[in-house]
């Protein structure tokens, strides 16, 4: 009878195996299944989805400039044909002729990639919370706050501020906004137009530009947005808010709902955290791109980029990685902010103002050529770069 106890206390403990987890279902762990399953490469394989929150409502959107046709065309619930980027000088329309700017919200992107994957009976949802992780090099143990699990591969979207805070090398700027949605009682937005960044308004010392969305004549997503390294109070942000649309001419509005965010902007490596087992994904990965904030689209690139190594006999996230030039662009770009954080405007209006947009979204993408990026890099104001450039390591 003892011998039988010890028996099922040993299976009771036993962890269930998969061959894949992943660690939060957000934009990368979705992005990264919806390829594989395009790939075919979940036929037979066991796969453990670790996020507590339901995926049943709208918990951001994304927006990216793309050609008029393009991938996810079926999921875009609002797009622009005109974008501008203002200063108080000046106007400049941003986008050409074959391209528009596009708006996904994130259930519609949910339901999408979620549907596909309850085709799959070996694909499980446990609304845990993730703790931690071992990697021992046969297998990788994931701790949730209720069981142990083993896996043969283990995707991590779980970010941490913490590990990037305070590194002199890789100075943390951030993109953080309070955003509302706004019906005025008189028209006073179009629709076809949407506003990147206007400079328009009070510096204060730091980055900081309006981002508006309008979905109709008097509806819109009204953005306060700062690129610089601390948050402000609450009240700053909302106040700059009510004062732009005053000034716009909305004689009275009501706010239909509010939204906020805080997008790290940094160069960390995170990619050197990653091991033959395990690959850090999504912003945890650094798939966000520093010097914007975007990430959309740099997670369909990233994605397709992690789906091409299970096509390979062996499988190591070290490789995951492909160093390019744009990585110290960005690096440039983030020290010059970070320690001169006024500068945003300038560089930003003498880019968009001296370059032909095309060009910058297509450097933005990493697209461009080297013509282009000299064409762009020359545009800015050269003094502080250079300062950075000659004190980086």
């Amino acid at each position: 009878m003892f011998s039988f106890l010890i028996f099922v206390k040993i299976l009771s403990k036993k962890r269930m195996k998969y061959d894949y987890i992943f660690a939060g279902i957000g934009l990368a762990s979705l992005m990264i299944l919806d390829k594989m399953i395009d790939a075919k490469l979940l036929e037979s394989k066991k796969v453990l989805l670790l996020e507590p929150n339901d995926k049943n409502c709208n918990d951001r959107t994304w927006c990216f400039w793309d050609n008029k046709l393009g991938d996810f065309d079926h999921l875009v619930s609002k797009k622009w044909e005109q974008a501008l980027f203002v200063n108080e000088c000046k106007t400049v329309q941003c986008l050409s002729d074959d391209s528009n700017y596009k708006m996904i919200e994130s259930i519609r992107f949910y339901n999408y990639v979620l549907n596909k994957l309850d085709k799959y009976p070996e694909i499980v949802w446990k609304k845990e919370s993730f703790i931690a992780f071992e990697d021992k090099n046969s297998e990788v143990i994931v701790t949730s706050n209720v069981a142990e699990y083993s896996t043969d591969k283990f995707f991590n979207s779980v970010f941490e501020v913490s590990k990037i805070e305070n590194n002199i090398n890789y100075p943390l700027l951030k993109q953080h906004f309070i955003g509302w949605f706004v019906r005025t009682t008189n028209p006073i937005f179009d629709v076809n137009c949407a506003t990147f960044m206007d400079f328009s308004i009070p510096q204060k010392e730091n980055t900081r530009f309006m981002y508006v969305l309008p979905f109709s004549e008097n509806e819109a997503l009204v953005e306060y947005t700062l690129f610089s390294p601390s948050l402000l109070q609450e009240s700053e942000y909302e106040e700059a808010i009510s004062d732009y649309l005053k000034e716009k001419g909305a004689t009275t509005f009501d706010i239909i709902k509010k939204e906020q965010g805080n997008i790290p902007m940094t160069v960390f490596p995170f990619w050197k955290i990653n091991s033959r087992n395990v690959l850090h994904i999504g912003t945890a990965g650094g798939w966000t791109k520093a010097s914007t904030g975007y990430t959309f689209k740099n997670a369909i690139k990233q994605s397709e980029r992690v789906v091409s190594l299970f096509k390979k006999t062996t499988i190591d996230f070290r490789k995951s990685h492909k160093t390019n030039r744009f990585l110290f662009y960005d690096k440039l770009f983030v020290k010059v902010l970070y320690k001169n954080n006024v500068l945003g405007k300038q560089i930003f209006s003498n880019m968009f103002i001296k370059v032909q947009p095309k060009k910058i979204f297509k450097f933005l993408d990493e697209e461009s050529n080297l013509k282009q990026e000299l064409e762009i890099i020359w545009a800015c104001p050269k003094i502080p770069f250079i300062k950075v450039l000659l004190g980086l390591k």
